[in-house]
């Protein structure tokens, strides 16, 4: 067990772009697609991502000072550090249980796609590591290896339901047909978008209230063009955290570069994804007739869309104000910051792409994210020691992306207070709405089509 595991880890460790373009080949082979074409798709995703994480590191290491300045502009004394969901999966899969994550997550997916109780078929291994997480720390709070490992299959169950159910707005908003987003952070924001996104049809002035980038373009013109808005931002963050002139002026510009090059690697990414999606589909047909397949990818393919991404970058300066008027929180953001494009991904498909909003339901999602992550800081500082995680000097540490969903909250208040009760109930719950979901739900659309 151990070589296998140490085996699946060193898979891991390959990286996305790697271990994506491996995982397609074999998958587009099984679909019978043509293995030239195959190793092309392949290998497109995997430039696809590269493409996709230089710009994101590209972000992430000029966001990242940014808001450190900012931090100590504000004068924040939290007790809590948020180190981000590298350093999270670092920790998730540290721990013994957590290697475990990606088998554990991978056979529960074929059992539920071969049972028709997902549509999902998910190739994006690595965020098992969200399943490595919550199972992790319920692991280290009873001590019970097969509660943790239930714990996982639970999880991901969830993930894979609310996959399900969100992939129609994506598919549609993001212009991505046959994807849906299996990934722990963004999931979990599809039942919180839509009661926000129908409370705002309902609240006179509110729901005359549109603002997307081609509304922002029509109204203001050349300021509503992406590059420039991506300027004013970066500028605004730079005098934010009191950069100087200079400075200032590279980080509107390179801000802006994110907001142009990242939609176009996704084009790139989700031109491999092109065939292998329509294989897929064309076998669902042969062998399953009636029957839909999702491909189930990273919401990084919608962190490039101009709402998502200007909404995210408005929210960064609006995450610490909030973090420091907050009453009861603990948490310093600051790992996470960068990753807020993910958290909101799923909201703004709900949301249509409105920009205003995407903020609103931002603001609520900070909100609830920091209180959360607040609460489960002592697992996941126990868990990081269980790892043995150097907290490089923090006595108390969480994950704002991932520590502060909804789904962690209710899988680890509920594990912790009934343990297999608890977990069960869950696991219960879900299962019956996966079967009417996928079942009863399914039929019904017929019907109603009929």
């Amino acid at each position: 067990m151990s070589a296998i595991s140490a085996g699946l880890q060193w898979f891991v460790n390959l990286g996305a772009s790697v271990m994506l373009p491996i995982l397609l080949f074999i998958f587009a082979l099984i679909l019978r697609i043509k293995p030239g074409k195959a190793f092309k798709a392949g290998l497109t995703v995997g430039i696809g991502f590269i493409g996709l994480n230089l710009i994101i590191t590209l972000l992430t290491k000029n966001l990242g000072p940014a808001s450190h300045a900012m931090v100590k502009n504000f004068g924040l004394h939290l007790s809590t550090l948020d180190i981000g969901w590298p350093a999270g999966s670092a920790v998730a899969y540290g721990t013994v249980l957590g290697s475990l994550a990606i088998p554990v997550g991978v056979i529960t997916n074929v059992i539920l796609l071969l049972v028709g109780l997902t549509k999902t078929l998910d190739v994006d291994v690595w965020n098992y590591w969200h399943i490595a997480f919550t199972g992790s720390i319920v692991y280290a709070i009873t001590h019970n290896f097969a509660l943790g490992i239930f714990t996982m299959v639970v999880h991901i169950m969830i993930i894979y339901l609310l996959a399900d159910m969100s992939a129609p707005y994506i598919q549609k908003q993001y212009g991505l047909p046959g994807i849906s987003f299996p990934q722990g952070a963004s999931a979990p924001g599809y039942l919180l978008a839509l009661p926000l996104n129908w409370l705002m049809d309902r609240i006179p002035g509110i729901n005359k209230i549109k603002i997307t980038p081609k509304t922002v373009q029509k109204r203001l013109g050349v300021f509503g063009d992406a590059s420039v808005m991506g300027l004013i931002i970066g500028i605004v963050i730079g005098l934010l955290a009191k950069y100087s002139f200079a400075k200032t002026l590279r980080l509107g510009v390179t801000t802006a570069a994110v907001l142009v090059l990242m939609p176009r690697m996704v084009s790139l990414l989700m031109e491999g994804l092109t065939p292998i999606s329509e294989g897929a589909n064309d076998f669902v047909k042969k062998h399953f007739p009636g029957r839909n397949l999702y491909i189930g990818m990273d919401s990084a393919l919608a962190a490039g869309n101009e709402t998502v991404l200007s909404s995210a970058l408005i929210l960064v300066p609006i995450t610490l104000l909030i973090a420091v008027i907050l009453p009861g929180n603990s948490t310093l953001p600051f790992g996470d910051l960068a990753t807020i494009p993910y958290m909101i991904a799923i909201m703004a498909a709900v949301f249509r792409g409105d920009i205003f909003r995407t903020l609103v339901g931002g603001i609520v999602d900070i909100i609830i994210t920091l209180y959360i992550a607040s609460w489960v800081a002592p697992f996941v500082t126990a868990s990081a020691k269980a790892a043995h995680f150097g907290l490089q000097g923090s006595s108390s540490i969480t994950v704002l992306s991932d520590g502060g969903v909804w789904t962690t909250w209710l899988i680890i208040g509920l594990g912790k207070l009934m343990t297999w009760g608890g977990i069960g109930l869950i696991g219960v719950v879900t299962l019956a709405l996966m079967i009417w979901f996928n079942k009863f739900h399914k039929a019904k659309d017929a019907t109603a089509e009929k």
